[in-house]
Formats: C-alpha cells, structure tokens, sequence
C-alpha cells in the first residue's frame, strides 16, 4: 500500500497578491516574482498547521483580530534569521578602529559621555553583543592612549566611568529577541569569537557559552517593525545589516529617511555588504576604508 499524500493547495494569483500586500502594509517586505516561490513555500506551512483548506480562509484569519499572533508567526517565519559574531570583519575594522575612535573624542571634547547604539534586526544577538565587545575594546584602548584624570574602580568596569553605553537590539522575531535575551551560544555559534575575547566577555556553561552579565547588561533586546513609527531616537551609530534586501525601492528610501531622524547629528549607519544608499538618498555620505563601508549623516544646510 503506497502512502497517501496530500498534494498542497494551490494558490490562486488574487490569493497571493492579497497576501503580499497584507505582509507588505504589515511591515514593509516585499516580495516579488524572485521571491514568492519563498513566500509561497512558507504560506503552505503556516496553512498546514493552522488545518485551514483554503488560502482565503488564512488571508481572513490573518486580518481577523483573533489573528493577530498568527500575523506576528508569519512575519517571523518570512525572515531568514542568519548571523553570527563578527560578521563582515572590514566593515566591523572601520566601526572600531575609525567611527569609533572619531565618536570617542568628538565625545569626549563635548564632555558628552553617552554612546548610544541601535542593532535594527538584530536576530538572535550576535550582532549587538559583537558591537558591545567592539566598544568596551575601544575604550579600553582609547584610555590606554588618553588615561583617564582618576584611579580605576577595582575590578574595572567594561565601560570606564564616567561613560554610559546604551544598545538597544530590535526584532520583528520574538524567538530570536528571546535567544538574545538569553545570550547563550554554541561551540559553532562562537567559531567567530577568539579564545582571548571568550575569555574576556563569556563564561563556560555546560556546552554553550553565556554572555557575561556585565556585557550582557550593556544591550536592551526589544520588539519593533521597522514600518512603525515609534523607533529609537538619538542614537551615535545605527546597524541595519541584510534587513533592506527585504524592502522594495520605495520602502527602503523611507526607511533611509526614518534612520536620519533616528540618528544624532554626524552619526553613522551601517548596513549590510551586498546593500548600498547609493541612489536613493542624499541624506548620507558614503565612507570606505579597507572595504569596509559606513554612511554617516550629513546635516541639511539652509
């Protein structure tokens, strides 16, 4: 007796088009003819386990009220989660050794010692808690070159006094905010991370690894889709690395737009290698050293 297999329902073009608009209003991905046999692959999953027969049926649960969590479930699996520690190295050379250095003493001059950092689509962590790491070593080697005028509380602090670094990590993803929030990682999460930066920043626990509370206290992991309105403000630096990929042209320069405001005056983005404000905004200058690349703000003369 063969098995019998169910063949998967089709979807109608009217059906898929409902529903690429409903992601598309619901936080501004899109997908087109490339990518819809993507979304398609993931819109028969999430019928599947939702025992609906029909994809009507699950573009009205979908905007049903009683379908909101199945909304936040869909979007979640429409994001390829890929990260790791230390990804893109040029890109993270020129954060610490360059933008970092010149946020240091621009700092450091005003008597202003906040450092505030914003990981917009930060996954499952690793990304945010690599920008603390990059920080609290910056610091350490900006005061090695420019001692600070007092004695060192004793242990020292990751972050010298009198400076405040704020991280805030954001997520469409609860699953992902929720292994960040945890900072717990594997041997082949942590390949990336040398055994001297394992030792500084992160404590053996059974076989993973766990972010060590001082760092760890460093990076504010919360919910936000990037279509809304109510996103971080004043921040120094704004990481948003392989989110745009996901966003039509015109989402993209409103998005672009939404980052200027979020950022203080000279302050720096990043985005992701295969991905580039050229073209869609004047709002930015353009950076490169050694392959790697950042746009900083450029203020808007009258």
């Amino acid at each position: 007796m063969g098995t019998i297999t169910t063949a998967p329902i089709q979807l109608t073009e009217p059906e898929l088009k409902l529903l690429q608009t409903l992601v598309y209003q619901e936080c501004g991905m899109f997908f087109d003819e490339r990518r819809s046999h993507f979304l398609k692959d993931r819109l028969q999953r999430r019928l599947k386990a939702c025992n609906l027969d029909s994809f009507y049926a699950y573009y009205r649960l979908l905007t049903s009220r009683e379908g909101r969590a199945e909304l936040a479930l869909l979007l979640e699996n429409l994001t390829v989660n890929e990260t790791s520690f230390f990804r893109n190295r040029p890109q993270l050379d020129l954060l610490q050794k360059s933008v970092l250095e010149t946020l240091l003493h621009h700092k450091r001059e005003r008597r202003d010692y906040t450092l505030r950092v914003w990981s917009a689509g930060c996954s499952s962590g690793q990304e945010p808690y690599t920008a603390a790491i990059l920080i609290c070593d910056a610091l350490a080697y900006y005061y090695l070159r420019n001692p600070l005028p007092f004695e060192m509380p004793s242990p020292k602090p990751l972050i010298p006094p009198p400076w405040k670094v704020e991280i805030v990590a954001s997520d469409i993803s609860y699953a992902s905010l929720r292994i960040g929030q945890e900072g717990l990682y594997t041997e082949q999460q942590m390949e990336p991370v040398d055994y001297s930066c394992r030792l500084r920043y992160f404590e053996k626990s059974g076989d993973r690894y766990a972010v060590k509370a001082q760092l760890k206290e460093l990076v504010q992991f919360d919910f936000h889709n990037l279509k809304t309105e109510f996103l971080p403000r004043r921040n120094d630096i704004i990481l948003c690395r392989n989110v745009m990929i996901y966003f039509d042209e015109a989402e993209q320069k409103r998005l672009i737009d939404k980052f200027w405001h979020c950022l203080n005056p000279g302050g720096y983005l990043f985005v992701g290698h295969a991905e580039s404000l050229f073209g869609l905004t004047q709002r930015f200058r353009m950076i490169h050293e050694n392959n790697g690349t950042a746009y900083q703000r450029l203020e808007a003369t009258a």
